[in-house]
Formats: structure tokens, C-alpha cells, sequence
């Protein structure tokens, strides 16, 4: 369910480009390549990487419930935070780009000011523009440029290439169109399945980091539903509560955290989304009738 970078390439059949990711890991990576779609549909995942695409193809573009047709070129934005899927229906004008990028390509002042409130960072905001034909050609000419600057040998290109990164950005947001998404056919059972996915994404949990993800708010904002669709789709489909499954993996993560690692008992509550371990302790008594003290002698015994 979540796709790599290094897996991204292979898909496409891009053996070299590959390669080059996986000696990038741990590093920032950057990459401009005009667009190329073998008709079929790619599959319905995670991806680790963000992705700005130039799309000329005909298709329909899959999110968690719901679908949209692609008739006309549109400027698509996917990133980590939102799984799809994409359906090739017929071959494009070949005038279609793609830039790839991790999270390092994202400098720390990017998340705070200008594209923290844009499709990159913001789930919130819409995934896919249609430019009329203006605007379209000036992106079109940003992504020239882009590829031309990628391919230089300037030191500093990394700057530039974030520069025309907001650029293309910007012009995309300026058309504010409202896209027309249809309900797909199984869509409690898929939105059931994302939220399983994106609550497991989060364990084992590095305690440095914490859950961002801890009640079925943060969950339904994050897949774009209502939180009371998201409860009724989850029973009817799961058989058990939203707040209970996740109420549960938390119980798990703790007790492992508990008996298997050094870290503290307040570490370990912060860890989990507990304000104070205090609260953790009441958690998993109530849960468990064991205190987070007899569940880390109990490894023991």
C-alpha cells in the first residue's frame, strides 16, 4: 500500500532512474521528467514522495471514495498524506510533465510560509485544477524551464528548481475551479480499508515523534470525509468502532513499548498522544485492569 520512489521507477520501467533514488535515500531528492502513461490503472496506495504532474493523458483519477474524469490537460498534486490511484483511458498529447520530490526537498521555511496553504501541504485543498488555455501554457513553459535547469550543471540549481516548484503551484491555485468527484461503487469498503492502512502506517511508533493521528477527527480529515460517515462505514464494514480499533492499536503499542523498549512510562504516554502519563496509566487500566508498571514487570517474570 505505500509506494517508494525506488519502486515508483520501476514501474514506469525507468531502471536508472531507480537506481539514482535509491543512492539519494536519506538525502534530498529532486527529479523533472516529461510524462509518459501506458493505459491501465496504476494501483491504489500510499506514496512516500510528493509528485507535481503536467497531465495530457485521458483518464480517471481515483480518491479514496470517489473518482473524477480527466478529459482535458490538469495539473495534479499528490503527496504522502493521500493514496490514489490513476486510470490511463488513451494515450496524451506528449506534452505532459511530472516533477518527483522527498520531504528533504521541502526546505523548513517552504512548510511554514507560502506552501503551507497549497495543495503540497494542505489536504484540505484541492488535488486537481483544469487550466484553461493561458494558464496552461505558461506552466507548460515553467516545466520547460524546470527540465532545462534540472539538467544544468549550476551548483545552486536546487533553489531555482524550488522556485519554479511555487510557481507552477500558484498558477494551478489561481484557477479555484471545483472539481465534479463521482461516489465510487465500493466506496465504505475502500474508505474502511484506507483508514485501516493509515492507522497502521503509524506503528511502531518512534516516541521522539509522537501520533499525529489519535482520534477519528484527525482520521476522517485526513481521507476527506465526515468523521460521522467515516464511523458508519468502519462498524458497518468492520464491526467494530472507529475509536475502539484505534483505542486498541494503541493498547498494543503501549504494552510492546512497555515491555520490549527502555524507554519510560512517561515517554511512552507522550509517545501515544497522552498529555500526561497519568491519563495513559488510567487508559490502560481501564482497558487492560493492568497499570503500565505491571506490564513492564510482567515481561519480567
Amino acid at each position: 500500500m505505500i509506494e517508494s520512489l525506488t519502486e515508483f521507477y520501476k514501474r514506469i520501467e525507468r531502471p536508472e532512474l531507480a537506481t539514482l533514488t535509491a543512492l539519494a535515500k536519506g538525502k534530498e531528492f529532486f527529479n523533472v521528467q516529461k510524462s509518459h502513461c501506458n493505459v491501465g490503472k496504476t494501483s491504489f496506495s500510499y506514496r512516500d514522495f510528493y509528485k507535481v504532474s503536467l497531465v495530457t493523458h485521458t483518464g480517471k483519477l481515483y480518491y479514496a471514495d470517489k473518482w473524477i474524469m480527466v478529459d482535458r490537460p490538469a495539473i495534479l498534486f499528490s503527496t504522502p498524506l493521500i493514496p490514489y490511484a490513476w486510470e490511463a483511458l488513451g494515450e496524451g498529447s506528449g506534452n505532459g510533465y511530472y516533477c518527483i520530490f522527498n520531504e528533504l526537498f521541502l526546505k523548513p521555511g517552504d512548510r511554514n510560509s507560502s506552501l503551507a496553504e497549497t495543495p503540497l501541504l494542505d489536504i484540505s485543498r484541492e488535488r486537481i485544477y483544469f487550466p484553461d488555455n493561458n494558464t496552461l501554457e505558461t506552466i507548460t513553459k515553467l516545466f520547460i524551464k524546470m527540465k532545462e535547469e534540472f539538467e544544468s550543471d549550476y551548483q545552486q540549481k536546487s533553489d531555482i528548481l524550488r522556485c519554479y516548484l511555487h510557481l507552477i503551484v500558484h498558477e494551478a491555485m489561481k484557477m479555484q475551479q471545483s472539481s465534479r468527484y463521482v461516489p465510487h461503487k465500493n466506496a465504505s469498503q475502500r474508505i474502511a480499508e484506507l483508514f485501516l492502512t493509515l492507522l497502521e502506517r503509524q506503528f511502531p511508533v518512534d516516541p521522539r515523534k509522537g501520533l499525529k493521528l489519535k482520534t477519528p477527527t484527525d482520521f476522517a480529515e485526513r481521507l476527506s470525509v465526515h468523521v460521522n460517515h467515516l464511523n458508519r462505514v468502519v462498524k458497518s464494514t468492520v464491526g467494530r468502532t472507529t475509536s475502539t480499533i484505534i483505542s486498541n492499536r494503541i493498547i498494543q503499542e503501549g504494552v510492546q513499548l512497555l515491555q520490549h523498549s527502555n524507554y519510560s512510562v512517561a515517554e511512552i504516554a507522550f509517545a501515544l498522544g497522552f498529555e500526561e502519563p497519568a491519563s495513559f496509566s488510567s487508559f490502560l487500566r481501564k482497558h487492560t485492569n493492568m497499570s503500565p508498571t505491571e506490564h513492564r514487570m510482567k515481561i519480567a517474570v
